[in-house]
């Protein structure tokens, strides 16, 4: 048996995560992830890039704290490799390439700026094909802070992707809130599910994850349109402070479960599809996987 330790940085729209796991390998048995660590820091970047088109002065001090910190984690678990990778709020950012470089002269913490198809590759090396059955079609919807991404597969292939700029962090901005143009997205859905009977969606983030843990269902089971417009409405009549005081959300999460609920609600909407399943994937679980088979 060999054990390993990687880790993953994500630097999301909404926070900065960092997950740390043991890959264990032995002969003639499947490699095993198990997570020995997880942080996260909610520093919201998209605040910053999606009203003013920079990253503020506050928060790069703030993500150079995280990546120190990071650091001296990684150091103590004895980390032998990792990856940190930027999304939307970082890559928009004007001056986002300019704080990448100040952070790995201060941390020597190196950082990539991925886009959405890198990152939907990223988190596709998960063990995806583990939840989804060769006969059936599938959307996969990963919701981000900036950016959310559709991948439509069917009969275990990839048909169509594409990345679309609609986020939670984005969403929650009035302005950009009013401005934002659903119809590109629902032409795209309709038009890449239309000939997919029985159509189910796979919900990836954050915030899918705390609306199925607060579902109670068992892992591996599926989420209804039904339930999840109802626990749309329920949140929504709710003010922010109830949620965090009567739901127990984090702060930074209270506000953006309501556009996150609204943007899976319109993908099962738009493609017909009548069940969600919620398996635990992410950016960070992809980096991990995609380390152990670099090395």
């Amino acid at each position: 048996m060999e054990i390993k330790k990687y880790a993953a940085i994500d630097i999301g729209s909404n926070a900065i995560r960092l997950l740390i796991s043991n890959v264990i390998t032995q002969k003639n048995h499947p490699t095993q992830y198990k997570k020995s660590s997880l942080v996260r820091v909610p520093i919201r970047l998209g605040a910053d890039t999606f009203v003013k088109g920079v990253i503020s002065e506050n928060n790069k001090n703030r993500m150079i704290e995280a990546m120190n910190a990071f650091k001296l984690l990684m150091n103590v678990h004895g980390v032998e490799k990792y990856r940190a990778c930027a999304t939307s709020a970082m890559r928009e950012a004007s001056n986002g390439e300019e704080i990448i470089d100040e952070i790995f002269k201060t941390t020597d913490v190196q950082i990539d700026l991925i886009d959405g198809k890198t990152e939907a590759e990223i988190i596709f090396s998960t063990d995806i094909t583990d939840f989804i059955k060769e006969d059936a079609s599938y959307l996969y919807v990963d919701v981000g802070g900036g950016s959310t991404e559709f991948t439509v597969f069917s009969e275990g292939k990839i048909i169509n992707a594409k990345s679309f700029k609609t986020g939670t962090v984005r969403l929650l901005n009035k302005k950009a809130s009013k401005k934002h143009d659903w119809k590109p997205i629902e032409k795209w859905v309709k038009e890449n599910t239309k000939n997919l009977k029985g159509i189910m969606l796979i919900g990836s983030g954050g915030n899918i994850n705390k609306i199925y843990k607060m579902s109670g269902k068992a892992p591996g089971k599926s989420l209804s349109y039904i339930y999840l417009n109802a626990h749309y409405k329920f949140l929504k009549q709710m003010s922010y402070e109830e949620r965090i005081r009567e739901l127990g959300l984090n702060p930074d999460r209270a506000d953006v479960i309501i556009p996150a609920s609204k943007i899976y609600l319109n993908a099962m909407k738009w493609s017909g599809a009548t069940k969600i399943y919620v398996p635990k994937i992410g950016l960070s679980d992809g980096i991990i996987k995609t380390l152990h088979q670099e090395s």
